[in-house]
């Protein structure tokens, strides 16, 4: 079979994801809302909107997981000042140990995944990766589906 890129970080990704899934039941989190509490700590305030698009899902979706870690303790609504029909997110003060709990099981996961790779094939690797998602994010709109008479 042909290697196809593409498939193979989708692959990566999706073996991390199950794995880190697994991993993370431990802390009583799963991957997905990880992922929330990090980007809730990157961008403290965030809409409901804003981190279902940043999650690529659906509003719902982060609806009914925001409501998973409000009833937790580790997420709290507060009303936007500027629009109060906005809801802004903010992590607690509790969700603090379990998304560092959380750090350490996805750097052992990735330190056990790249273990036979020396530090700069490493580095080579995330430099590659990150050239490919740049050049992914510069693509003309031809590749999109999104020019003109696809829209």
């Amino acid at each position: 079979m042909e290697i196809n890129i593409a498939f193979l970080c989708a692959d990566i990704s999706r073996q991390f994801r199950k794995k880190f899934t697994d991993a993370a039941r431990s802390t009583g989190s799963t991957g997905a809302q990880w992922r929330a509490m990090l980007a809730l700590q990157q961008f403290p305030g965030i809409t409901q909107g804003v981190l279902a698009e940043y999650l690529d899902v659906e509003p719902i979706t982060v609806c009914r997981m925001v409501d998973r870690l409000e009833q937790a303790g580790l997420v709290k609504r507060e009303r936007d000042p500027a629009d109060r029909r906005v809801w802004q997110l903010f992590l607690t003060e509790a969700a603090g140990p379990i998304i560092d709990e959380l750090r350490e099981i996805g750097y052992n996961m990735l330190d056990q995944a790249t273990g036979s790779l020396t530090d700069e094939e490493v580095k080579q690797v995330e430099n590659y990766l990150m050239t490919i998602r740049d050049n992914i994010i510069q693509m003309d709109e031809t590749y999109t589906g999104k020019g003109a008479g696809h829209g």
